[in-house]
């Protein structure tokens, strides 16, 4: 009896804990975008006003388009730069391996902000890049090419989310038995053939993986395009986080975060349902 009573204190115990801090929130958070706002004060009656207000504003979905642009540009070239990368670690022998893949992993336990920071001491006009660009006669003297701007943001979120692309790539090359490469050329297969028809095809899992981490995470991040942005770099979660501080608009703020919400849903299910039918 004492057995079955804590086997369903536990049950209760992993339910509760999701649906109190998540389902909730979330819930709660899908409520109030069908809110309206009426002279400064929120006022609980139903309304889609907030969803048809983003749909007619061309400045709002015009905004969530480019957004979504943006962060499909973060991820090809984050997967462009992390999977040569992903992919020499995985080729070395022994300790250094693992000491190398720590190395690229370490960026994930410092604070968010020292990165952003630090990115904004690199792409600055007086930063180490404009620097280092005038230096080797590139350049003529430092440009804000690289500051301000939509570039900006991209580069930064390429670099600062980075480690979220190699890692699953490395864990997925790790998987790939050895004797399918060993085999592979036995058979006379050069590394490029092995690379086309073995490793790439066996790391896709860990590749989408980590496209969808950089994804969503780019799709989400109000800070850096605050942060290295300027004025010239207004995303969609910069335009979210205006409604609940600046313009405090709470109701139209939430119909905006669950679009961005039901549109990242939609991506993670829609690739894992590719690949699922790619590994059929």
């Amino acid at each position: 009896m004492n057995y079955q009573l804590t086997r369903f204190a536990i049950i209760i115990f992993v339910i509760a804990v999701p649906g109190v801090l998540v389902i909730f929130p979330i819930g709660n958070f899908f409520l109030m975008s069908f809110w309206q706002m009426e002279n400064n004060q929120i006022v609980k009656i139903f309304s889609f006003s907030n969803y048809l207000y983003f749909f007619s504003s061309p400045a709002y979905w015009g905004t969530f388009l480019s957004t979504l642009y943006l962060c499909l540009k973060v991820s090809v070239i984050g997967v462009l730069v992390g999977y040569p990368v992903a992919y020499f670690i995985w080729k070395r022998k022994g300790w250094l391996k693992y000491l190398l893949i720590l190395l690229f992993i370490l960026p994930l336990f410092m604070s968010y902000i020292v990165k952003i920071y630090t990115m904004r001491a690199i792409l600055d006009l007086s930063g180490i890049l404009n620097k280092l660009l005038v230096a080797i006669h590139i350049l003529q003297e430092p440009s804000r090419q690289f500051i301000y701007n939509q570039t900006a943001i991209l580069i930064t979120m390429v670099v600062i989310f980075l480690p979220f692309i190699i890692l699953p790539i490395f864990l997925s090359l790790e998987r790939i038995p050895k004797n399918l490469v060993n085999a592979s050329s036995d058979l006379g297969a050069g590394t490029l053939t092995t690379l086309r028809h073995i490793i790439l095809p066996l790391s896709l899992p860990g590749t989408i993986s980590g496209a969808l981490f950089t994804f969503v995470l780019a799709l989400g991040d109000f800070v850096t395009p605050q942060m290295v942005g300027g004025p010239n770099g207004f995303t969609f979660s910069r335009v979210i986080w205006s409604q609940f501080g600046l313009a405090y608009n709470w109701p139209l703020g939430a119909a905006l975060g669950v679009i961005l919400f039901t549109t990242a849903l939609f991506i993670i299910i829609s690739a894992g349902l590719a690949s699922q039918q790619s590994k059929v």
